[in-house]
């Protein structure tokens, strides 16, 4: 990879942490305990429950790839970069930018 797109990409990795670090923020609030109370009913009650089980199931996926784009972005100057980790020939820069949270190529994906 060539600066530019070296550049192009570390914005692009930029652009995702922050994006995914807001929904986080949000979702972080939308996972506030269920309290039993008498004003809902059972169903409405376990349906708020499910909801809320479904929404920390999005925060983990989430936490998991800033994680993952956090490491990349530590990695995008070291040698290596971009090449599989697998197979060690050179990621396609379109896949990297798609995904540069990945370390494999698509064949070996």
């Amino acid at each position: 990879m060539n600066i530019t797109e070296l550049k192009e990409l570390k914005s692009e990795i930029k652009q995702k942490i922050k994006k995914l670090q807001n929904e986080i923020k949000l979702l972080e609030k939308s996972t506030a305990p269920v309290a039993p109370q008498n004003s809902i009913g059972r169903i409405t009650r376990m349906d708020a429950i499910h909801n809320k089980s479904v929404v920390e199931a999005s925060l983990r996926n989430r936490k998991r790839k800033l994680g993952k784009l956090q490491v990349a972005m530590e990695n995008i100057l070291k040698p290596g970069f971009g090449t599989c980790s697998v197979c060690r020939k050179p990621i396609n820069p379109q896949r990297i930018l798609l995904m540069p949270e990945s370390g494999k190529c698509i064949q070996c994906a």
